[in-house]
């Protein structure tokens, strides 16, 4: 297991984020098979209806998870900067403390989505015909917030570590437990749209179990009840990298829930087309995702080691990397696109090929677009590996202003159009200000290190 752990301070910074990023990426393509799934089962054997009271639910599930991700992912660059540096007793402190805050906050989250979710609902004006389906969809899923962050947080930890892996077992092993789950749960036992959210939170619960079965195992993480004690000198540097990519995460979703209020006023029809493309955003995304988490520990670790003209240089080989596998997966959407999103639909021929043609235009738009997504991926998690997660931040007040704007005025003047062009709206504002929050930051560092920039 030890061999797994991986220190990015040494060696080629292309093959040491592709190798590191290559196993992160298939484990998200399993992690994404849970959407793709409940989504398939749903729209083909539960209908329109089902299938647009999915989608009514996917900003505010995400903006859940976004919230978890982002205090976990917070954690993990102290984590993956003492590892750097080979602090291992802050090591454990950091990891101690990440755990208790990581109950805290899971334990509120539950409280408070349980209280909120059916005003929020309301609130986005979501059909009286699908309210029902969506409302209990996410009760379901928010009762499961412990468990989603536990997975979230035993992750980030072997990631910080280098282990790219372990999280790609544990997604496979909960993929295919979800899948089983789903066909058992809808089309056996007839659960409906429960039955979906039930069978993606126990895949969860065996990653999470995955995970800190590897975790116990490493002799560098084996914590003391002191280091579940928190630190005066640690649990506010934690919270200080967490909140700001929580907060982060938390904008994108409200706007994303905006986005979904103007949606819901399209028609059932349209909701269902609309979902069909969002939950392939996720697969458009995988790469993108993969490449962050690459960037995070590279940054992190060489940052803590004290090699700072080396993570300039691994920034810019991300980039070129993620280019190009954005320019793959936007030819491979454009040219098989329809038919994959024929996949999600059923419903009568009329309904079904109005919905396609919603799903493969929205489709078709985000993926001329993709190349702007995959640089805020990169941009964004550099930034936060260099420890600064405000500035990220600020790219996610942008991101928010920038979604929210077009998908509000965009289709008074171009009609449905306008709201696909809330996404692409979204990603370019957020890279402006993280180009520049890049470049500020990095020169800096240089500066400190007596070089040039």
């Amino acid at each position: 297991m030890a061999a797994r752990i991986q220190s990015m301070t040494e060696g080629r910074p292309g093959r040491l984020i592709l190798t590191f990023a290559l196993p992160l990426m298939v484990g998200n393509v399993f992690q994404q098979l849970y959407t793709v799934v409940d989504t398939m089962v749903v729209g083909k054997y539960l209908g329109v209806g089902a299938l647009a009271a999915l989608g009514a639910a996917d900003w505010i599930n995400w903006m859940m998870l976004g919230i978890v991700q982002g205090f976990t992912q917070g954690f993990a660059i102290l984590m993956s900067r003492e590892f750097g540096a080979g602090r291992y007793d802050r090591l454990r402190d950091v990891v101690g403390n990440s755990a208790v805050l990581s109950a805290l906050f899971a334990a509120a989250l539950v409280v408070g989505s349980q209280a909120a979710v059916r005003p929020v609902l309301l609130l986005m004006q979501t059909p009286a015909d699908i309210l029902p389906d969506t409302l209990l969809y996410l009760r379901i899923m928010f009762f499961g917030v412990p468990v989603v962050t536990a997975y979230n947080l035993l992750a980030s930890v072997l990631r910080s570590l280098g282990d790219g892996k372990t999280p790609l077992q544990a997604m496979a092993v909960a993929s295919v437990t979800n899948v089983a789950l789903d066909l058992l749960f809808v089309m056996v036992f007839h659960w409906g749209i429960a039955g979906a959210a039930a069978a993606t939170l126990i895949a969860q619960g065996v990653s999470g179990l995955f995970c800190l079965y590897h975790v116990g195992r490493l002799e560098l993480l084996r914590l003391k009840r002191e280091n579940l004690r928190l630190r005066r000198d640690t649990a506010p540097r934690l919270l200080g990298l967490g909140f700001p990519m929580a907060l982060q995460n938390c904008m994108i979703g409200i706007g994303g829930m905006i986005v979904q209020f103007v949606v819901n006023r399209c028609g059932v029809v349209f909701i269902a087309g609309f979902t069909a493309t969002n939950k392939l955003y996720g697969v458009l995304e995988i790469a993108a995702t993969s490449y962050g988490y690459a960037m995070i520990t590279f940054v992190g670790q060489n940052l803590g080691a004290g090699e700072h003209r080396r993570i300039r240089q691994g920034v810019r080989v991300g980039t070129a990397i993620a280019a190009a596998t954005s320019v793959v997966i936007a030819a491979v959407m454009l040219l098989c696109g329809r038919g994959i999103v024929g996949w999600f639909i059923s419903g009568t021929p009329q309904e079904v090929e109005q919905a396609t043609q919603v799903a493969y235009f929205y489709l078709a738009i985000m993926s001329v677009c993709l190349p702007v997504l995959y640089l805020l991926h990169v941009l964004r998690a550099a930034v936060q590996g260099l420890g600064n997660t405000r500035l990220p931040m600020a790219s996610g007040v942008v991101e928010f202003l920038m979604r929210t704007g077009a998908a509000l005025y965009l289709p008074l003047t171009m009609g449905e159009t306008g709201i696909f062009l809330a996404e692409p709206a979204a990603w370019l504002g957020a890279d402006a200000v993280l180009l520049a929050s890049y470049f500020a930051v990095s020169r800096k560092l240089l500066r400190e290190d007596g070089g040039a920039g």
